[in-house]
């Protein structure tokens, strides 16, 4: 195949999926890995597409390759994040048993919080110091806090969350979408979350519409793997999927 027909299949693919991964391509194009990443880079210095770790996106989506200091993050959409975590909050029962996710919204999401009889494990310091507040039981794993999220990582976290058997589970995520599935930037914290979402039996991913059709460099879960619970408008290609539930201002009261 010459390589002008290769770059016409390679913006076909990348067009009508969003998102492709380099292995997507070698497959449809029959072409080595190391043509493919050449193509990629070629068509990125282009214009015509985002070349993105492992793969690429269509100009209609945006990388996020890099974690945003909190202070920035709660500067962003905050009145979505107020509506979803009020949402996220009602669903706490008597006597669960609750992970919270590191995040801008989870911590919202601590704020309101108001069933004390539950049990709730986190791996953040901040989430913890909140439902502390509130006079909830909190459990927080050991580990590296790292700087920009005050998520806690590593492998003593992954052998704390080896342990348990949560209930629900509430996460965060930089990106979300149906093809590359929840992505956050960085390798750790996508292990943290990836472990606990195994060892939980209703999983929500809070997402502000914001997080639609953004990418970061590493999957979590898969699209499905979890309800998500969002505001606003999402994509309104996305509104088929029966596990997104829109919250509002309305089903909080």
């Amino acid at each position: 195949m010459l390589t002008e027909e290769r770059y016409q299949e390679i913006l076909a693919a990348v067009n009508d999926r969003k998102s492709i991964t380099v292995i997507e391509l070698t497959k449809l194009l029959n072409a080595s890995e190391s043509t493919v990443r050449r193509d990629l880079l070629a068509l990125d210095r282009m214009g015509k597409l985002n070349r993105v770790h492992g793969g690429a996106t269509s100009l209609e989506m945006t990388s996020a390759n890099k974690d945003l200091d909190m202070d920035v993050k709660y500067s962003m959409n905050m009145g979505e994040k107020r509506v979803i975590a009020a949402y996220a909050a009602s669903l706490v029962e008597r006597d669960d048993f609750v992970y919270v996710d590191a995040g801008s919204t989870s911590e919202l999401f601590c704020d309101m919080v108001g069933e004390t009889s539950a049990t709730y494990v986190t791996n953040s310091i901040v989430n913890a110091n909140r439902l502390l507040a509130r006079g909830c039981h909190t459990l927080v794993l050991g580990g590296e806090v790292k700087f920009s999220t005050k998520a806690i990582v590593g492998p003593e976290a992954v052998e704390c969350l080896s342990r348990f058997h949560f209930t629900k589970g509430f996460w965060g995520t930089n990106g979300a979408g149906p093809d590359q599935g929840f992505t956050t930037p960085d390798i750790n914290e996508a292990e943290i979350k990836r472990i606990s979402m195994s060892r939980c039996r209703a999983r929500y991913v809070l997402c502000d519409s914001s997080k639609f059709n953004q990418i970061s460099p590493v999957s979590f879960a898969a699209f499905e793997d979890a309800t998500i619970i969002t505001a606003g408008t999402p994509d309104r290609r996305l509104l088929s999927y029966r596990n997104i539930v829109v919250a509002s201002e309305r089903n909080n009261r």
